[in-house]
């Protein structure tokens, strides 16, 4: 029956701090969650926009603006074939470009094609763009470094 409150002085409580709610507010633990998740986000970042590696050709045309991510097929430096980032046999690109295309036929396809790939296995994979319909066709570059 003598049993004592830890933490109590003398084993008894004030009226008003029995369930009086705790109003400091430790910020620390927050402050370094949201450094680590900016740390991650800082480091990954650069990383998700490198998609199939393709060594592209350079050319001094002007850049397109474009808002949205746009569809891109890349043939990389042993002829293979990928839709964004996904490996696909010739024969399925029309498919399944028509399948994620949102506006249609009438959605911009971007082609990158490695510098060193033979230039009939780009010309064949916009040959079948052309033949389903897709007339929006740009190929992608890099900007030509000047030599000065």
């Amino acid at each position: 029956m003598g049993a004592s409150l830890a933490g109590q002085t003398g084993g008894r409580r004030r009226r008003g701090q029995r369930n009086r709610p705790m109003s400091d507010i430790n910020v620390t633990p927050f402050v370094d969650v949201m450094l680590v998740l900016l740390i991650v986000f800082m480091v990954t970042a650069p990383l998700l926009t490198v998609g199939v590696p393709i060594d592209l050709p350079e050319s001094k045309a002007k850049q397109l603006d474009s808002k949205k991510e746009p569809l891109t097929i890349s043939v990389d430096s042993e002829g293979r074939v990928f839709l964004q980032d996904t490996e696909i046999t010739i024969d399925e690109l029309v498919p399944k470009l028509t399948a994620v295309a949102e506006q249609g036929v009438e959605e911009r396809v971007f082609v990158r094609g490695d510098q060193s790939v033979d230039y009939g296995t780009v010309m064949r994979v916009m040959g079948r763009l052309n033949a389903a319909g897709f007339n929006r066709i740009a190929l992608v570059t890099q900007m030509e470094q000047s030599d000065q």
